[in-house]
């Protein structure tokens, strides 16, 4: 009895021992510190933080005489990263058809094959201070809901992933040219919604395998189809009943203006958007992921996909195209919201392809600290996780990045300057000399 209580002792006091180690408090000494919620820079603020979650932000002379702290005085400090517009279980070349490539994916790779690759692609986000992302399909079936598990459990590193599942989509979904025998392939990419009340239950099917909101193709260009205003309709309601934001893939005007109609709360690209429909989309506080890309992007995808350089004219319609509706979304006071939508591999990691997004926003006439607030605060709202990520306020993730720079002046050259990267708590990168 004597030896069992010993034995009870001192696991008890090996317990408490550890939790004190656990409770350990840190604070990141910042040169600037960049508030997202309010899109300012301060001076002389410290992040205070303990195992995973930051408790407060203080000035530095608060900080205690003896607390553990990481030094980055000659930084600006800010959240972690969010790509709000990710396909990290799918890739292609830029000079592969989508839908031979998608089938290809279905009946030619397995799905532990594609996790892995996926698993590589996530890590890249965190080399470049991506430390959440929205993957939005076009991931078999729920493979993103998987890696994201296997992320929060340790198994690999990655971002923090915020997961659709399949993309909910009319007929054919976005995979053209399939015959009619072999339509049925095509539901291992997509759930194909036939009806009201089949969209109901495709969401509650979404649901039972933990999704974190729901994608759906308001139109499936190149093909015809597309949901109806009553499945979307269907769609929002029954997302919205069970806490989960609804957004739609949109590339024409009618389809856009239905989804709003319908209830969703963002529109993914919306490259055709008339100003009537960005104004429905202010009054009724849908944000826009305008899926942007940089003339440099543009210039090496071209050369990729084998045009030949006097082929490459569109290239100059289609950046005057993505500037002038970025312009017209703003002027019309449509939240923005930052992601990428790079899947075709240009010969960079995911990550580096994914952090083009804000070259392609400074470009299009955006100032540095709105880009910044659309990739953090205006990301993590869009999903309602504003608490958690894209902002240092206390009960955020210790999801903190640190650059080098005048973010102001010099903006793009600041952030390729990355020295400092945390997620969850757990340093990643850590550059300071």
């Amino acid at each position: 009895m004597y030896i069992r209580f010993l034995c009870l002792l001192i696991f008890t006091l090996c317990t408490c021992v550890n939790l004190v180690g656990q409770q350990k408090d840190v604070y990141i000494k910042a040169g600037q510190f960049y508030d997202s919620e309010k899109s300012v820079l301060l001076s002389n603020k410290a992040i205070h933080f303990r195992e995973n979650e930051v408790e407060a932000i203080i000035d530095h002379k608060a900080i205690p005489a003896d607390a553990a702290t990481i030094d980055l005085s000659d930084c600006t400090v800010l959240p972690g990263l969010i790509d709000a517009h990710t396909h990290v279980l799918f890739t292609q070349d830029a000079d592969v058809d989508f839908a031979e490539h998608s089938i290809h994916t279905l009946v030619m790779e397995s799905d532990a094959l594609r996790a892995l690759r996926g698993a590589k692609r996530a890590r890249s986000y965190l080399d470049v201070g991506i430390t959440s992302i929205k993957d939005l399909g076009n991931s078999g079936q729920f493979l993103d809901v998987a890696l994201r598990d296997a992320i929060n459990e340790g198994s690999t590193a990655g971002p923090c992933i915020f997961a659709s599942g399949p993309i909910l989509a009319a007929t054919g979904g976005q995979i053209y040219g399939v015959l009619p025998a072999h339509q049925h392939i095509i539901d291992g990419e997509y759930r194909i919604v036939k009806g009201a009340d089949d969209a109901v239950n495709a969401v509650r099917e979404h649901v039972n395998q933990g999704v974190d909101l729901i994608k759906i193709c308001a139109d499936n260009l190149p093909n015809r189809t597309l949901l109806s205003v009553n499945e979307m309709k269907a769609i929002t309601e029954t997302a919205h009943t069970y806490g989960l934001t609804v957004t739609a893939h949109c590339v024409t005007d009618q389809s856009a203006w239905n989804a709003i109609t319908a209830g969703v709360d963002g529109i993914e690209h919306g490259f055709n958007i008339a100003d009537t429909t960005l104004a429905l989309m202010a009054k009724k506080k849908v944000f826009l992921v305008p899926t942007e890309n940089s003339r440099a992007y543009m210039e090496t995808y071209a050369r990729l996909a084998g045009y030949a350089e006097d082929e490459r004219e569109w290239i100059e319609y289609y950046m005057n195209n993505m500037e002038g509706r970025l312009k017209r979304a703003i002027a019309n006071g449509v939240t923005i919201v930052a992601g990428s939508d790079n899947y075709t591999d240009i010969g960079v990691t995911a990550g580096q392809s994914s952090i083009d997004m804000l070259r392609a926003y400074l470009q299009a006439g955006m100032k540095p600290l709105d880009i910044l607030q659309s990739a953090t605060y205006l990301a993590a709202k869009s999903m309602n996780k504003e608490q958690r990520i894209g902002s240092l306020s206390p009960g955020a993730f210790a999801d903190i990045i640190a650059v080098r720079g005048n973010l102001k002046e010099d903006f793009l050259a600041t952030m390729d300057r990355l020295v400092f990267v945390m997620k969850d708590g757990e340093v990643y990168l850590d550059g300071r000399e």
